[in-house]
């Protein structure tokens, strides 16, 4: 559940492609490639709003999907285009629970869901304009009962003339969350102390722009960053840096399922995993790289990787994969049921959708609700 970053949304081919785009576009374009220019542009002068008829649950054909997050009381909450939605019983029935009519974040997309790993009640999630116009508020949104309710906790405006990029929460208190401005550079990390309602500087970022940021669980102020020059260390909650050796290439996702678990990494060079926290890094297959990766908790060598088409396992740590059943459709997000290795869920774009891999991983069941 304590993902580098939640918006696996390309394949390894495509982010091969943008390597000559400035890095701050490749930020923005690597969070908004699935969405409509239109939708995300603030200011576009025309209302965006989709006026098709709901094709399911999830609204119309246009929405798709940020974020999936699974908990192991059955919850599962789903950050997409055009709403916030939230099932308390594995998916069997869902609710909007934000940024629909009359709602809190009302014209927003929602985007970088995370979950704390010392509070799991605590969820943070950003917010980017669906609609022109729109009636909420951009900035970062907090939850403090597991995604059931949202309040605004900081304004864009507030902390950047320019957008927030990712959120990520800490790990030497439950209240403790990152941020990062892309505009800024190395100077763009930020951190607060009390559920995102106030920031400060972090200190100095080695690298001049980062993918993501990972809060190592149960080891205060170990943190780890990454992109396109590699992964970084810091013990001191960011302060001061040390760039991990034997890293070839981009780094894209690091993903850590949770408290002394491997840390693995997909990037240019294939998969990487961690055995000592992220002091160092071993590649562990050459042969392949994925734009999602998830881990078990229970079983953390079993991992499954996300290509645009395609969706693979490994139970060794990242060593040998095997394809899954083929599923139709614009593939999103993963996330392994945190009480069950073998059981993944699986998000679909345009239109958005859930699945759940069957017990015997020889297919998939439809989680989407009905319109």
């Amino acid at each position: 559940m304590y993902i580098g970053d939640t918006r696996s949304k390309t394949q390894k081919t495509a982010w091969l492609s943008w390597l000559h785009v400035p890095v701050f576009l490749l930020l923005m374009a690597f969070l908004l490639s699935a969405c409509d220019q239109n939708s995300t542009n603030p200011s576009a002068s025309t209302t965006a709003a989709p006026t098709e008829v709901a094709v399911n649950g999830f609204g119309t054909a246009a929405n798709h999907v940020h974020s999936l997050v699974a908990f192991p009381n059955h919850v599962l909450v789903l950050a997409t285009h055009y709403g916030i939605f939230r099932s308390a019983d594995s998916g069997a029935t869902w609710q909007k629970v934000a940024a629909g009519p009359n709602q809190l974040m009302q014209g927003l997309m929602a985007y970088s869901l995370v979950v704390s790993p010392l509070n799991p009640q605590r969820l943070y999630v950003l917010t980017l304009p669906a609609t022109v116009p729109h009636a909420g508020t951009l900035g970062l949104y907090t939850s403090g009962d597991q995604g059931r309710t949202w309040k605004l906790a900081v304004a864009t405006a507030s902390v950047t003339s320019s957008s927030i990029y990712t959120v990520a929460t800490g790990n030497d208190t439950p209240d403790e969350v990152y941020i990062y401005l892309p505009n800024l550079g190395a100077l763009g990390l930020r951190v607060s102390l009390d559920d995102g309602q106030h920031f400060s500087s972090a200190g100095t970022l080695p690298f001049g722009n980062i993918l993501g940021l990972l809060a190592i669980p149960n080891q205060p102020g170990h943190l780890l960053i990454y992109g396109s020059q590699g992964i970084a260390r810091s013990t001191d909650g960011g302060a001061h840096w040390q760039v991990i050796q034997g890293i070839n290439g981009q780094i894209f996702q690091i993903e850590m399922a949770g408290p002394d678990t491997p840390i693995y990494a997909s990037g240019d060079a294939g998969i990487y995993a961690s055995q000592d926290s992220g002091k160092t890094f071993k590649l562990v297959n050459n042969q392949t790289s994925y734009a999602g990766l998830t881990s078990s908790i229970t079983q953390p060598q079993v991992i499954y990787g996300k290509t645009g088409l395609s969706i693979y396992r490994s139970t060794d740590g990242g060593h040998i994969w095997k394809a899954l059943p083929r599923i139709s459709g614009n593939l999103g997000n993963m996330a392994v049921n945190p009480a069950n290795a073998s059981q993944v869920y699986l998000s679909l774009s345009y239109p958005t959708a859930v699945y759940e891999l069957n017990a015997n991983s020889t297919g998939w069941t439809s989680l989407t609700p009905k319109a």
